[in-house]
Order: C-alpha cells, then structure tokens, then sequence
C-alpha cells in the first residue's frame, strides 16, 4: 500500500524559510512523478511543485516561481519542497502526492492516487 508522508511545517514570519520534506513509503519513487499541493483555508487546493521520474525536471505553480525549489532524493524515497520568501499567501496545508503514470509534471489533482495527510505551515505578517 503506497503511503506519503510530510513533515516539516511551522510557524514562520514573513520573508522567512523552511523545508518540507515527504517520504514515500511502498513504492520505488524513482518511478514516479510527485506533487506537492496546498489549500488554504476557504480556497481551492492548489499545485505548487512536481518533479518527473523521467529526466528530473521540475515544474511550479505561478505563485510559487523563483520562491519555491522542488527536489528529489531517490535513494532515500524523499521528495523536498524548499520554501524561501514566504508570505502570508502561502500559509495553507501542503500535500505531496504520487502519480501512477509515466508523463510529464501536471498538476491534475484527480490523478494522483496517493496523498499524505499534510504538513501545516503558516506564515505570519
């Protein structure tokens, strides 16, 4: 049974920085796309980041670009989101997610069939 499981959220102020980390547990990652996803309290869930099995690229939501870097450790069955210049946009839940097919980075939300239970991370002003 595939599992995801994040770690890493805080409380951190404004202009500050933190790492999430996600370990996949009950499948190779080095075989599979992952995301990381947020919401927001009353918003939509959202993408932020994926990472391709196929060549390692990379591909970010657009409130996310030049802030956020996506990575993956294979070996380790990790995937990390590095979070730099937060504001108080960004304080949500954050998921990672698995997808089961072989394509490039979408952030389709019907198609991951894994999820983790998330990390809350919350940035104050």
């Amino acid at each position: 049974q595939p599992q995801a499981v994040e770690s890493g959220g805080d409380l951190v102020q404004t202009g500050g920085s933190l790492r999430l980390s996600c370990v996949l547990l009950g499948f190779h990652l080095e075989y599979f796309n992952v995301a990381w996803f947020r919401q927001a309290p009353g918003k939509e869930r959202e993408g932020v980041a994926c990472t391709t099995s196929s060549d390692g690229s990379v591909n970010y939501g657009e409130s996310v670009q030049g802030r956020f870097t996506i990575s993956r450790d294979n070996a380790k069955n990790e995937v990390y989101l590095q979070m730099n210049s937060l504001n108080v946009e960004d304080t949500a839940t954050y998921y990672c997610a698995r997808d089961p097919k072989f394509r490039r980075c979408i952030f389709t939300q019907k198609e991951y069939d894994t999820w983790g239970e998330g990390t809350q991370v919350t940035v104050s002003s």
